[in-house]
């Protein structure tokens, strides 16, 4: 997992019976939720729309020999 101030990457592996749509879903709503809750008056200025997170988001597929190289892709977006 790495990250941006707008957008996070994350390299992740799951049975081929899980929904992506879900989990993302999941991933999303779970953190939304929590600091919503935990920090209401430090977001209201910033959080005034019902959604958190933006509806988006993209996800794809890679296979065991493309994973190696995208992880590294991944950890080294803080490398400046």
């Amino acid at each position: 997992m790495n990250g941006e101030p707008d957008y996070i990457r994350i390299l992740f592996e799951a049975p081929p019976s899980i929904d992506p749509a879900k989990m993302v879903n999941g991933l999303k709503t779970g953190p939304s939720r929590m600091t919503r809750k935990n920090f209401p008056d430090e977001l209201a200025p910033y959080y005034w729309k019902p959604a958190f997170w933006s509806m988006s988001y993209f996800i794809c597929t890679v296979s065991d020999r493309n994973a190696e190289t995208l992880k590294r892709y991944i950890q080294d977006q803080d490398i400046k």
